[in-house]
């Protein structure tokens, strides 16, 4: 985003132009969240304890924890804080965190762009096309928990790039992609296993081929329903999967395929037992 005057102290040169950081403007944000933290939390202590938290790769959280005292039982909150600018329409512009020693550097100028709200129209739109028990949103909790289990197994460096490359916007992306290549009659519940097995050789086919494009980014081919701004349709396609090298997206197909395959056994070997369901009686 080029910079204006006013925002000078947070520039950087690239290609020679003057650009808006996402980097400084994070380090400026989280500055001030450490001042103010000191401010509060003094007069907030007999009430509730407030800690604030900064790992790579994720926006800083506040979490709070109120004291007994005060409420029936310990209910913690976690907050995540990310500095934004409005673009218009409920899309903003997000300053992306550094990813840590181990990913390569993002350029400066580099924003993320949230799109939330045009995600819960689809999904609105969604909900009134499929059918009433449509199992589209189960296949995604139920990858996410297959790869954050499967991640538990995996060594470092890998670990890192795993939950990377297939982080939650991957997910909800081939997701979204692939409802709206087939008739949404065919995500009824009962047919779970078979829709879900889809899901997971389409992100395969993704990983392999290096493509997964965003969503909304430049896409033609989304339904009337859900009413974009110009500037973003008319936007360059962006493909999610280009910071990636191939032999990390081809390790990590293996291992999405090899997960599938291994289901049960992933979930027994790495999810606690008290968890687990007993089985039921033929």
């Amino acid at each position: 985003r080029r910079c204006r005057p006013f925002a000078e102290g947070f520039c950087v040169e690239l290609q020679g132009r003057s650009h808006l950081s996402s980097g400084l403007v994070l380090r400026w944000f989280q500055g001030h969240l450490q001042r103010c933290l000191g401010a509060v939390r003094y007069r907030l202590q007999e009430r509730c304890r407030i800690s604030l938290s900064a790992c790579p790769g994720r926006p800083p959280t506040l979490h709070i924890l109120p004291c007994s005292d005060y409420v029936c039982c310990h209910i913690s909150m976690a907050v995540r804080l990310i500095p934004a600018i409005p673009l218009g329409d409920a899309l903003y512009l997000t300053a992306l965190p550094p990813e840590g020693p181990q990913a390569p550097p993002a350029p400066e100028a580099l924003w993320g762009l949230n799109d939330a709200r045009q995600e819960q129209r689809l999904l609105s739109w969604l909900k009134e096309q499929a059918p009433a028990s449509s199992c589209h949103l189960k296949c995604l909790q139920i990858l996410k928990g297959l790869r954050d289990l499967r991640g538990q197994g995996l060594e470092e460096p890998f670990c890192s790039q795993w939950g990377r490359v297939l982080s939650s916007y991957v997910l909800k992306t081939a997701l979204f992609s692939l409802l709206l290549q087939g008739p949404l009659e065919a995500w009824d519940e009962r047919f779970l296993v078979e829709r879900l097995e889809d899901l997971v050789l389409y992100l395969r086919d993704c990983l392999r081929k290096q493509v997964l494009m965003h969503f909304f980014l430049g896409n033609a081919s989304l339904p009337e329903a859900v009413a974009l701004p110009r500037f973003l349709k008319e936007a360059a396609p962006v493909n999610l999967l280009a910071a990636f090298d191939g032999p990390t997206l081809d390790l990590a197909a293996f291992q999405l395929i090899n997960t599938w395959i291994q289901a049960p056994h992933v979930i027994r070997m790495y999810s606690s037992p008290r968890y687990l369901r007993p089985a039921l009686t033929p």
